[in-house]
């Protein structure tokens, strides 16, 4: 792999760094032999990154030759994004108002080069911001008001703007991140495209269990992937990976979406994908796109504030879910107008809408596991014993769960395979569960589920490891075909 730094003029970078080709912007965007390395790193150290500026379009055409910039264009588009500013204070809140707790000032900037900070003090906050905003050389800005810290904005630096006496520092990081970045090419070059699967080992219910992880690590392996199993610390790392996998519970608002959303626009073939995670997150948007294509589901509602009565068009018992609900959390349900009036007042702080379904009773759910249009298995699902859902979250926080069958697609009914594939394709080509209930006769889809359960001993009864090495294979072959598409 070669590694580039791209500057506007060969004036602005100073620094000599092992194995490092300091290039001009002019350079990188119209030397062809340049354009035809097929494995680069590229350090965008250009002094603007305006629309269609150099800077720009450095970011741009390395995307496009499959070289992995730094920043992307992504990254760029961040950087400017003053909602993208805000979201990160806010969940980097208690680590600033740690790391900046001992000053008087009202405004503080904060230098990181390569992750890093000249003062060990603000290492961790330095690396967090680094890993969402993955650029080699920038300042962060804070704003203390009435004593509590936010960030403010963030800029890219060039190598003027860096205080003479920070330049050793800055060598040595650099050196030592680069350094880092080739060992790590080394160590891969045994396998043919490398692997990240997000996992996160805090999680109290998992799509996937630390076996299934080892077995799709074995699977991968054995389909030609180096695995590295990475978590939300590993944000900046996306970049050298040729594919990433999600198993850790996804949402919109959290750092699977970014990690979804980073990784399609660095190139990366992702499961889950950014549009199937925000289209089945969200069951209002389910209910909409469901209906549209005439996919029966329950009868089905929408309520906000001004709507109420609507719910009568159901009657009672009826099911009450919050948009985002998973896992039976933020689904509730209703047993009379009493009921529902109580505990309206708080779902609706949390969203301005919710979904009201009719209550069918079944003793269990299908669950039919699609991949790439594909049905994998089915599952069905029984409900918590006692129970009106499959999982039941006591006040002592254990989760109950009813038993399971899983069944061969050869023997899944084709009414229930038929109502899966349907609604599956109306969210895309990706890694989803599809649950129906079967209801005298009918077919009704509950929800179409993208980062679908996969655990040992449960979705794996029937074709065991065969199940994890199909599931692998067919992230091999978009990798291949997307690698054969662009040249590379």
């Amino acid at each position: 792999m070669r590694f580039f730094v791209v500057v506007d003029q060969l004036s602005d970078w100073a620094l000599t760094l092992p194995g490092v080709e300091v290039i001009t912007a002019k350079e990188y965007l119209t030397d062809e032999e340049i354009a035809q390395v097929r494995h680069a790193r590229v350090f965008n150290l250009c002094r603007s990154f305006r629309y269609q500026s150099f800077g720009y379009y450095v970011s741009l055409l390395a995307e496009a030759r499959g070289h992995k910039p730094m920043p992307s264009v992504q990254t760029i588009s961040d950087l400017k994004s003053p909602s993208m500013t805000r979201f990160v204070s806010d969940e980097l809140e208690e680590m600033i108002q740690q790391s900046l707790k001992h000053l008087k000032s009202e405004k503080f900037f904060l230098s990181i080069y390569f992750g890093k900070n000249v003062a060990h003090a603000y290492d961790r906050l330095s690396s967090h911001l680094f890993s969402q905003f993955p650029t080699p050389l920038m300042q962060a800005s804070f704003q203390n008001v009435k004593g509590k810290w936010a960030l403010q904005n963030i800029h890219t630096l060039i190598q003027s703007e860096i205080p003479t006496e920070h330049v050793p520092f800055v060598r040595e990081v650099a050196t030592e991140y680069l350094a880092g970045k080739r060992v790590q090419v080394k160590k891969k070059n045994a396998q043919r495209y490398d692997l990240a699967i997000l996992v996160n080992p805090q999680e109290k219910t998992p799509p996937s269990d630390k076996k299934a992880l080892n077995k799709f690590q074995k699977a991968a392996e054995k389909v030609g992937f180096e695995v590295d199993f990475i978590t939300k610390e590993d944000y900046n790392k996306l970049a050298e990976y040729d594919a990433l996998f999600i198993r850790e519970t996804t949402g919109v608002n959290h750092h699977t979406f970014r990690f979804a959303r980073r990784a399609s626009a660095e190139g990366l073939v992702v499961i889950d994908d950014p549009e199937s995670i925000l289209k089945c997150t969200n069951k209002v948007y389910l209910s909409e796109v469901l209906n549209r294509y005439r996919i029966p589901i329950p009868k089905t509602v929408i309520l906000q504030r001004d709507n109420i009565d609507e719910v009568n068009k159901i009657g009672f018992p009826c099911v009450l879910k919050q948009p985002d609900s998973s896992f039976s959390n933020g689904v509730i349900k209703v047993e009379d107008q009493k009921h529902l009036l109580t505990i309206l007042p708080e779902l609706l702080d949390k969203s301005d809408l919710l979904i009201a379904q009719e209550f069918i009773p079944t003793a269990f759910d299908w669950r039919v596991t699609i991949f790439d249009g594909q049905p994998l298995f089915a599952c069905k699902y029984f409900m918590a014993r006692r129970h009106w859902q499959i999982y039941e979250t006591l006040n002592s926080g254990k989760v109950l769960s009813g038993r399971h069958e899983t069944i061969p697609v050869g023997n899944t009914p084709k009414k229930v395979l038929s109502c899966a594939l349907k609604a599956a394709q109306t969210i895309g080509n990706g890694f989803y569960g599809v649950d129906i209930k079967e209801f005298e006769d009918q077919c009704y889809v509950i929800e179409v589920n993208d980062n679908p359960s996969i655990e040992s001993g449960c979705e794996d009864q029937i074709l065991h490891d065969e199940l994890y090495e199909k599931i692998m294979g067919m992230m091999m072959r978009r990798v291949e075909s997307m690698k054969s598409w662009s040249g590379k």
